[in-house]
Order: structure tokens, then C-alpha cells, then sequence
């Protein structure tokens, strides 16, 4: 009978580790953007965030997925608006309180989206 094979450990790049983390890389210490992240360690920063995640995930810089989110728009929209670059919290609370005109009506294309996908999947849903 054959011996188990030992079990490989998953490993993944830096950038998918905080893609998945939700925060920006450039912005995370030297040594978690210097090698691999195993699937393990992802899982202890998730359940167990170190102050230096807590820190990012709290006040930034902030990656445009979670800038689009924060401000309920979509990266498109992001783009549409100029906004290319990384945002603190600051930033997207100021951004909120002045509510621009690019920010309503990005806000509506969004809403808009998510109401036409429901509209679609419901739709698949009775046909199936």
C-alpha cells in the first residue's frame, strides 16, 4: 500500500494575498510584500487582522475595488470620474460629504446595474 503523499502547501503572490485582504500592496510592510503567502497565513491575517492590516483596512490608502465599494460606485465609474489613484478614508469621506454631481449620477448607473443583473437572474430563474 502506498505511503499518503505528503500535503502540498498552497502558496500565493503578494499581490493576490492583499487583493484578497482587500488593501493596498505597496502600502503593507516590506516582508509581507517579499515572498509567498500560504493559504494558512492568509487565513491567520483574515480571522486575526495584525494592527498593520487593521490600520490599512480602517484608514487606507485604499485600493480602487474598495474605493468604488466605499463610495458605491463601480471602477468604471471610478475611471469615468478621474479618480485613478489609491484614496485614504479621509479622502472618500470627503469625496461623500461633497457629493459631486460625478458621484449621484455614478451612484444611479450603479443602482441601475444591480437592479437590471436582479432583473436578469430572476428572469433565468423562471425560465430554468
Amino acid at each position: 500500500m502506498p505511503s499518503p503523499k505528503p500535503k502540498t502547501v498552497q502558496t500565493m503572490k503578494p499581490e493576490t494575498a492583499a487583493k484578497k485582504l482587500g488593501v493596498l500592496l505597496s502600502a503593507t510592510p516590506a516582508e509581507f510584500q517579499a515572498g509567498p503567502v500560504s493559504r494558512d497565513e492568509l487565513n491567520a491575517l483574515q480571522a486575526k487582522p495584525p494592527a498593520w492590516l487593521a490600520d490599512l483596512r480602517r484608514n487606507g490608502p485604499h485600493p480602487k475595488q474598495v474605493v468604488a465599494a466605499k463610495l458605491g460606485v463601480s471602477i468604471s465609474g471610478l475611471a469615468r470620474s478621474g479618480i485613478t489613484q489609491p484614496l485614504t478614508t479621509a479622502e472618500i469621506d470627503e469625496i461623500k460629504a461633497e457629493n459631486p454631481a460625478w458621484l449621484e449620477h455614478e451612484r444611479s448607473v450603479q443602482a441601475e446595474a444591480r437592479k437590471e443583473a436582479l432583473r436578469l437572474k430572476q428572469q433565468r430563474a423562471q425560465e430554468g
